[in-house]
């Protein structure tokens, strides 16, 4: 059987020493689509040296080499096609702040699999550890085609929970460029998913499709820059369920909620309801689709 469930919850973790730089840093933030308009203040403090401030969701991409979704894949007790594999989901938590540059230790196992009947769900947790102590821990939910069936246990729901009740506090949209997936991949997700259409033909897509991870990130900066006054340090965790892909060149829909009781809920205020600690929801859609399509469900806890 392709995967081993017993035999990859039972591997020992994977460590592997990371290091980056403010070039990695840059490079990824221009990714995600940060850069326009150039000389914007508010798009220098992710462009430029001088004024760098890491987005959290970096240490998704921190040190190269391939992301959890894709490390997974070579995980003892796995072994399946990359054209069966789709991205579920991430979650992050920062212990502290993500400096500009750094040198780490990365260990990673799986601590989940999950048996769908037709697919197989794992969980990769990779926690990461300097110098100073744990850096943050992050997990990518991998969801397998075609695989399950060993009789295990089914896990949580796949179906994104419904959006709260009423309109959102804010709503912004993320336009992307139609090369955005071509320029994320330099920060080492080179899964030919995202770039081949030949490729992306054989796993059922009509084309390629923009990394999950790049909307991920997208998504923070959006949130970031529009409920917490562009101060990246605010964010303690962040999570996202993927329902649906996003193509490059779309544009993304991002709608906020401030949880209920915030001094911001309800106004349409940016940088209200900041105090203390809590959970902003956020949907997103794409503009030219179906509106109304959740394609990604996320929380970010922010104090």
């Amino acid at each position: 059987m392709p995967i081993d469930a017993a035999g990859a919850l039972g591997a020992a973790p994977r460590v592997r020493e990371i290091a980056w730089d403010h070039k990695d840093v840059l490079l990824y933030h221009l990714g995600i689509g940060a850069g326009r308009p150039a000389t914007d203040p508010r798009e220098l403090r992710y462009t430029l040296e001088s004024r760098l401030h890491v987005l959290p969701s970096f240490a998704t991409v921190a040190g190269g080499g391939a992301p959890g979704v894709i490390g997974a894949l070579s995980m003892p007790g796995v072994d399946v096609e990359l054209a069966q594999v789709l991205h579920g989901g991430q979650r992050l938590r920062l212990h502290r702040p993500v400096p500009v540059r750094g040198r780490a230790s990365a260990a990673s196992r799986v601590v989940a699999a999950y048996d769908k009947g037709t697919a197989a769900v794992l969980v990769l947790r990779t926690e990461v550890t300097d110098a100073d102590g744990p850096l943050w821990t992050d997990e990518a939910e991998v969801y397998v085609r075609g695989e399950g069936g060993w009789g295990g246990d089914r896990g949580p729901s796949g179906r994104p929970s419904p959006p709260p009740a009423g309109p959102p506090d804010h709503v912004a949209e993320q336009p992307l460029r139609e090369d955005q997936a071509l320029l994320y991949r330099l920060s080492g997700d080179w899964n030919p998913l995202h770039a081949d259409p030949e490729f992306a033909a054989r796993a059922g897509f009509e084309r390629p499709v923009l990394h999950g991870l790049c909307t991920y990130g997208a998504t923070l900066r959006t949130v970031v820059d529009t409920l917490l006054d562009g101060d990246v340090s605010g964010v303690r965790a962040y999570r996202t369920r993927f329902a649906g892909v996003v193509y490059p060149g779309e544009t993304l829909r991002v709608r906020m909620w401030w949880p209920a009781g915030a001094d911001g809920a309800g106004t349409g205020r940016t940088g209200a309801g900041r105090a203390g600690t809590g959970e902003v929801r956020v949907t997103v859609s794409a503009v030219e689709r179906d509106d109304a399509a959740v394609l990604a469900d996320t929380v970010v806890r922010y104090g």
